[in-house]
């Protein structure tokens, strides 16, 4: 099948310095820029859908009992430098390039938008979702939100701090804080890049190289709290079901944060000891009892909840990749690492002992793996098939099926 290609207005834009990026500094800055030309090429495994499938040839590297089985089915090739940044959400896949987020059908992989033209507000950092709403965390300090029309096109419905959350607050004194000497600014206002969002039920969580996160009522669009997290850039931020929050660093620590209901204000739990390294990534389990986290050095720790109270247990340590941890995620059972020396590795819990094994290891990309998202099958009739995409700095998204049940 002959790839199909589309032009885009290629953003201008030269990424900026931060005083907090340590470890990923060398990924994220210095970009020669390049005319963006998305080519997607999709290789169709069968007239059968994806539910029908039937296990491919062995194609993994590994080559032990847990391997997994898993192909390459599509890639989505963009000239545009830095995939910085993949999501799903309603059967359409995101996909930010520098200041764009380009938007896929997932059945299909065809385009079918592409937003935030708007070049000065730097790399799109992370993506979260609540119903018809999309929220993006950007270099420019600002979230902004988008809204999902009925013809799956995006308008810009506003950007967080509000205008008129600013106008109320402004008039006030004590609502400035010192950020360096000589400058102030609003306390809901980050003073740094927006490197995460998380959502959970009515709140979002942001993180951010000024070392502290910020609560968002997603209804009204406030900033409903402030957080001096970190002694340096956070880098990662997840939210678990109970509302536990988890924050990791480049000051190599990782901390848990829960909410106090009387006061409405969140209290730190604990924090996990800390580490030589930055932490750049994090995950839940599937059930939110474990965590995992991976770091500059390469290795990925989990872990859990044991005997001492409020305080964390590291399980075991995962090592195989050669570079940075750049980003984790856990789906159907299967934990899936991306890093900077190119490669994703799938990982799966042993039958025989409680710990995790490298079962799969994805070749391919030309540049560091940046992203991840995973689509796991809609019912039992899947064969245990997961759709894993994974987006890289050399503009890339490969689309892979992973046969997890066997």
């Amino acid at each position: 099948m002959e790839p199909t290609t589309w032009f885009i207005t290629p953003p201008r834009y030269t990424p900026e310095h931060s005083a907090s990026a340590k470890c990923l500094a060398s990924h994220i800055c210095h970009v020669p820029f390049q005319h963006p030309i998305l080519t997607t090429t999709y290789v169709p495994p069968s007239a059968t859908p994806l539910h029908k499938l039937h296990p491919p040839p062995f194609t993994s590297k590994m080559n032990h009992s847990a391997t997994l089985q898993q192909r390459c089915v599509a890639s989505l090739k963009t000239l545009t430098p830095h995939i910085t940044c993949l999501a799903v959400h309603r059967n359409l896949l995101y996909a930010a390039s520098l200041n764009l987020i380009n938007v896929f059908d997932l059945f299909h992989y065809s385009h079918i938008d592409a937003f935030n033209q708007r070049p000065a507000s730097g790399f799109v950092k992370s993506i979260a979702f609540t119903n018809s709403r999309v929220f993006t965390a950007h270099q420019d300090r600002k979230i902004r939100v988008w809204l999902i029309t009925p013809s799956k096109r995006h308008r810009l419905l506003s950007s967080l701090p509000t205008v008129t959350d600013c106008l109320r607050r402004c008039i006030v004194p004590r609502n400035y804080v010192s950020v360096r000497r000589h400058k102030s600014r609003l306390w809901i206002q980050h003073c740094d890049t927006v490197s995460g969002l998380a959502v959970n039920q009515s709140l979002m969580y942001s993180v951010s190289w000024d070392k502290s996160f910020k609560v968002w009522d997603l209804f009204s669009f406030r900033c409903l709290e402030t957080v001096k997290a970190h002694e340096d850039a956070i880098n990662a931020v997840v939210v678990n079901g109970d509302g536990t929050v988890y924050t990791a660093s480049a000051d190599g620590s990782i901390k848990v944060w829960r909410r106090d209901c009387k006061a409405k204000r969140h209290a730190l739990v604990s924090t996990i000891a800390r580490q030589k390294s930055a932490v750049n990534a994090l995950a839940l389990d599937g059930d939110g009892a474990g965590l995992f986290s991976g770091s500059c050095d390469g290795a990925i720790f989990r872990w859990d909840w044991g005997c001492e109270e409020n305080g964390a247990v590291k399980m075991e340590t995962l090592r195989g990749h050669s570079g940075a941890i750049l980003c984790l995620i856990h789906v159907a059972g299967l934990l899936v690492s991306a890093s900077a020396d190119l490669t994703v590795r799938i990982w799966k819990r042993e039958r025989r002992r409680s710990g995790y094994s490298c079962s799969a290891v994805l070749e391919g990309h030309e540049k560091p793996v940046k992203s991840l998202v995973a689509v796991p099958g809609d019912d039992d009739d899947s064969n245990g098939v997961v759709r894993l995409f994974s987006g890289s700095l050399d503009g890339e998204i490969k689309v892979w099926e992973v046969f997890s049940s066997v």
